[in-house]
């Protein structure tokens, strides 16, 4: 079935291109097309353009079962692409945000068995199905807000059972969700308590059960590792994603969230998809990226919610540096996954222009999470994951106006999902 939407008042992130991502003094413009149309067949974007080139007559004629929306005072653009997120997990944590307030730090709740430990002690004791409808849900809450394109980790399981578990609820996901979903397995999220001390032993796990395992039953698209301090060590890390190699499975890196840990460097070593975090990012760091082709993802939801610095955003893109930002969905340090106010940090802590935000959640997004050639910008051929806005005066008013929510409409897959 073809849709058009007309009367676009702006319709933003045109790309006649098709480049992979946008860095540096680049991030600062955007391509926009005022009173425009937008075209769909099928699940795919087929044209676009101003309103004055427009012939529904022809459109007619060529799909008789076309749909047509007026889009008067109303933007378009690409649906949200969120790289990074722990959205299937057993149970929330509030109790320790009562910590936090208290002035525990995320380390601190750690060393004492909770945080990432607190959710692996749940997820032995919740089903499979159990973990299914509440992630469902959370999917319908993220995609209500504009978010169509969404990576999911493992990582509160730390043994194999667990794993395994989270991991074939992500892919049922997939198969019944409307949202394109990445999976990603993140083993290496924690030290489990019966490892402490023996922290060689659980890499081990990873590398000679868990690993093979995952890629038996093909459960995953990328690997994860926490090299933090605190966590795994750049030793670790070079283990773990050496053995990755052999299954095919890229790395995309937890780094520099608490320290300067190494672990973007050696994210870069074995040419990473993204490092995410960086709150703990130097000239050193800036440099092993901009000879790579790994995606610098930022995290403001985590630094916003645990009182943590920020990353040096304004300092990565001034160097020539291509960012992108992604939610960090999850119970303990970022339970949230709206990335309208991600994008509005973007602005709010980062000091990000409208347009560099906007390149961020969108075009950066996708490639941070392997999906640049299909979505993350208004491009022929790519999918037709799509925001309508309510009206707005401007698209600077995106990140401007943070927390309500600006999306009226929803395509994913070329069909509207929320309207």
């Amino acid at each position: 079935m073809a849709i058009l939407i007309k009367n676009i008042k702006e319709l933003l992130q045109i790309d006649e291109q098709a480049r992979d991502f946008v860095s540096g003094a680049r991030m600062s413009t955007l391509k926009t097309l005022k009173d425009a149309f937008l075209l769909t067949d099928g699940d795919q974007i087929v044209d676009f353009g101003q309103m004055s080139d427009l012939d529904i007559t022809v459109l007619d004629r060529k799909h008789p079962d076309l749909q047509v929306f007026d889009a008067s005072g109303r933007m378009v653009l690409p649906a949200w692409c969120d790289s990074h997120t722990h959205l299937v997990y057993p149970a929330s944590r509030e109790i320790e945000y009562i910590d936090k307030i208290r002035g525990l730090s995320y380390e601190e709740i750690a060393k004492r068995g909770g945080g990432i430990l607190n959710s692996a002690r749940k997820m032995e004791e919740t089903s499979e199905d159990e973990l299914y409808n509440s992630a469902m849900h959370r999917l319908g809450e993220i995609i209500a807000m504009g978010t169509g394109a969404v990576e999911i980790k493992s990582g509160y399981g730390l043994n194999t059972a667990s794993e395994l578990k989270m991991l074939r609820v992500i892919r049922k996901l997939k198969d019944n969700s409307p949202i394109t979903i990445k999976s990603t397995f993140l083993g290496a999220h924690a030290i489990p308590l019966e490892y402490k001390g023996k922290q060689a032993a659980y890499v081990d796990l990873i590398i000679n059960e868990m690993l093979p395992m995952v890629a038996a039953e093909d459960l995953a698209d990328y690997v994860d590792v926490f090299c933090d301090r605190g966590f795994f060590t750049v030793e670790d890390t070079d283990r773990i994603l050496n053995a990755a190699m052999k299954y095919g499975l890229r790395p995309k890196i937890h780094a520099n969230e608490l320290d300067y840990s190494g672990g973007i460097q050696v994210g870069v070593k074995y040419d990473a998809l993204s490092v995410d975090h960086l709150e703990y990012t130097g000239d050193d760091e800036i440099q092993a990226l901009l000879n790579s082709e790994t995606m610098p993802t930022l995290l403001p939801g985590a630094s916003f919610f645990l009182g943590l610095i920020y990353a040096p955003a304004r300092k990565m893109i001034d160097a020539g540096l291509p960012v992108a930002m992604a939610s960090d969905y999850n119970p303990g340090s970022s339970p949230s996954g709206n990335m309208q106010f991600i994008l509005s940090l973007g602005s709010i802590a980062y000091k990000m222009l409208p347009e560099e935000a906007i390149h961020a959640v969108t075009i950066n997004g996708a490639y941070a999470m392997g999906v640049n050639e299909e979505l993350g910008t208004i491009t022929k051929g790519k999918k037709a994951n799509l925001i309508l806005t309510k009206p707005i005066p401007s698209y600077e008013f995106l990140p401007y106006s943070y927390g309500n929510n600006k999306v009226e409409k929803v395509m994913l897959k070329g069909k509207w999902v929320i309207q």
